[in-house]
């Protein structure tokens, strides 16, 4: 086996009769390091965003959510509650409610939801570290402030330092009308603070303190979820899998994950789908990779036959030939990962590329995991063995024919 290495590395390196065979190499190689390079970098970017959108929804979502399995709101349970908060495990817990609500500043009217929240939201979400604009406060004496979400302030057109005029909040009346007049009850809000989270969310909600909220959906002593927050030493899996035991019946616990599983899966499918696209691509350019081998193999039918004469057999023959394709694959791959590790560093310290104003963030994400690195060499070498086999196969049957003539 290590002859035919060396065999194999003499015939890829070593001066071809005609310049078309060399040519046809350079080409092939190129091709093999553009699609590395490019299924590396097309990877680390889906990484890069999922890795920022995972932290942008991190100071959003609860480590742990528990929620009803039916209906919008259950009685709050201060003694599992109680007990929760005072786990070793646990850091905080906050009780929330929400419901869909019509909000109107200055006749400008918008259905959103209102989200009342208690002090230790903050501590629980890191809500508060999404600011763009204010501060967070959400009551103050008898006045209830507010939280207002990014595009929802700007389709209100709301400004957080008018004081004077509030958001009203109607929310239906939970007793029964007649005729087609419904009957609202509403509270007025006043926005002490911008946040953005550039996702569904951003222009939905408005936070403002569980006391207002609940006496607005006439909901008083309910609550819509438990929001907690775990110590980070904490496993999630193995405290949710522990709180389940206890959990209430009414009640379903999800971590963050699962809380934007549809979300994540998407972009991992987009991911993967795009990683397909590009491999059938390599396969395309794998044809550059058979013709060049062949042209080799033509080229060699006097080595060939001398070999044969040797005594090597056709097992030998196809092994040589085999590992020219494997050393074409494998030059043509490590000058595609020295390109995507170069790419990837200028992205990462000098913005390569950027992107339009208005976002959270100057250039693309891009983020390099070393399982990737893994799947692309094994792709890449996996479509070089295959190429190189028709050629590798049909070389040991030109060796017998050639010998046959001589």
């Amino acid at each position: 086996m290590r002859l035919s290495f060396e065999i194999a590395k003499r015939y890829l390196f070593g001066k071809k009769s005609t310049n078309a065979i060399n040519l046809i190499t350079g080409i092939s190689i190129f091709g093999i390091t553009i699609g590395t390079a490019a299924l590396i970098l097309i990877l680390s970017v889906f990484n890069g965003f999922e890795g920022l959108l995972g932290n942008i929804f991190n100071a959003f979502n609860p480590d742990l959510l528990i929620k009803p399995i039916e209906g919008k709101t259950v009685p709050i349970d201060d003694k599992w509650l109680a007990e929760l908060r005072s786990s070793d495990f646990v850091d905080h817990v906050s009780v929330t409610i929400e419901e869909v609500a019509l909000f109107e500043y200055n006749d400008v009217q918008e259905f959103g939801i209102l989200k009342g929240v208690d002090s230790y939201y903050p501590s629980v979400t890191g809500i508060d570290t999404l600011l763009v604009s204010g501060s967070f406060q959400l009551r103050g004496g008898e006045i209830n402030y507010g939280l207002i979400a990014a595009d929802l302030r700007n389709k209100l057109g709301v400004s957080i330092h008018n004081s004077l005029s509030p958001i009203t909040v109607y929310s239906p009346t939970r007793k029964k009308s007649f005729g087609n007049n419904a009957d609202f009850t509403f509270k007025d809000i006043h926005p002490r603070g911008v946040f953005a989270i550039q996702s569904d969310n951003d222009y939905q909600y408005i936070l403002t303190n569980i006391k207002a909220a609940s006496e607005l959906f006439q909901k008083e002593g309910q609550i819509s979820a438990y929001e907690v927050k775990l110590k980070t030493t904490t496993d999630v899996e193995t405290f949710k899998d522990l709180v389940a035991t206890t959990l209430p019946k009414n009640l379903s616990i999800k971590t963050r994950y699962e809380q934007d599983a549809a979300f994540l899966n998407i972009m991992r499918i987009e991911k993967w789908v795009s990683y397909l696209i590009v491999s059938l691509t390599m396969l395309l350019i794998a044809f550059n990779l058979i013709g060049c081998l062949w042209m080799i193999v033509l080229e060699k039918k006097g080595d060939i036959a001398t070999l044969k004469a040797m005594g090597y057999t056709k097992r030998n023959i196809f092994f040589v030939f085999l590992n020219v394709g494997l050393l074409i694959c494998i030059v043509g791959m490590f000058i595609g990962i020295a390109l995507a590790l170069s790419l990837y560093f200028l992205q990462t310290y000098f913005g390569l590329i950027s992107v339009p104003e208005g976002f959270l963030i100057d250039a693309y994400p891009i983020e390099l995991k070393l399982f990737d690195i893994i799947v692309v060499i094994t792709t890449v070498l996996g479509i070089g063995l295959l190429a190189s086999f028709l050629p590798a196969q049909r070389s040991s049957k030109i060796a017998k024919n050639v010998v046959m003539d001589l």
